[in-house]
């Protein structure tokens, strides 16, 4: 008997900021929004502007009402999606909105409820139609939100934090890794348990090597220090993701070409883009 699919497909892939127009085309400007099927249930990995599209999705699908979204963190460019995800608008629809960095400072529900606030926003999270749940865990919890499910997390060094996921279905696994900085010395080791041997590895790839030294301090990693980790964690593919809003599909092209020589069969997120595994 074949095992159920798990399937990833990319909404969003670029950090920082949406930077739409025709120099992103290929690769797309909409930021963090990650979709993997575990069979026919559906996790969400950031609540970035790719978020509305994959909302569009669900409501045309019809069929999927029980839907988990896991926050890497609250930084603005992953979570402002969420207020135009027509689910969130839909009666009948029951969404679960994870975080694990944001307790004891109010947890994910206050992070929530400030941004779809006055002055910044003109309607608040009461007014939507689903069944809301909140759920705040501690980064390094192991998680059970689905029948043959389990995600493992682990903090990541990223300003204010951030949380690291590895997800385990049908004996496959993905590591989804943003946002994160590596750095130069020996690899965090609970990062590092997150990727081991895992089928694919979606890692913050914001910068290169040559620009890093700009932006110490920042949250981010290179191209190269994602082929490094993934190489000492064994793990099986390599997926590039959170590019750098100013890297138009020239230099994205660039990147890909030379991520592919130094570890070859290296992917480079594009949103639209499906991984079956």
């Amino acid at each position: 008997m074949s095992l159920p699919s798990m399937s990833v497909r990319f909404w969003g892939v670029r950090g920082s900021i949406p930077c739409p127009g025709p120099d992103t085309v290929r690769y797309g400007g909409n930021t963090s929004c990650v979709e993997i099927r575990c069979g026919k249930q559906v996790l969400i990995f950031d609540a970035g502007t790719g978020l509305r599209q994959l909302g569009n999705a669900l409501m045309a699908e019809g069929n999927v009402a029980d839907t988990d979204i896991f926050l890497s963190h609250c930084h603005i460019d992953h979570l402002f999606g969420l207020p135009f995800f027509m689910p969130l608008h839909a009666e009948g629809y029951r969404i679960r909105i994870w975080a694990g960095n944001l307790m004891p400072a109010g947890g994910v529900e206050d992070a929530v409820r400030k941004m779809m606030s006055h002055p910044l926003f003109p309607i608040e999270i009461d007014i939507a139609k689903s069944n809301v749940e909140f759920h705040d865990f501690r980064a390094g919890e192991t998680l059970n939100p689905r029948p043959g499910i389990t995600l493992h997390t682990a903090p990541l060094n990223h300003p204010g934090g951030a949380t690291g996921y590895r997800i385990e279905f049908a004996g496959r696994s993905v590591a989804y890794l943003t946002d994160t900085e590596l750095g130069i010395g020996p690899v965090d080791q609970a990062v590092l348990s997150l990727a081991k041997g895992a089928s694919l590895v979606i890692i913050d790839s914001t910068y290169t090597d040559e620009e890093l030294p700009s932006y110490i301090g920042w949250g981010h990693s290179s191209w190269q220090q994602c082929v490094r980790l993934a190489n000492a964690a064994g793990a099986e593919r390599l997926c590039l993701f959170h590019h750098d809003p100013d890297h138009d599909d020239a230099i994205m092209d660039a990147i890909a070409a030379a991520a592919g020589a130094a570890r070859p069969g290296t992917i480079v997120a594009k949103e639209g883009l499906c991984i079956e595994l």
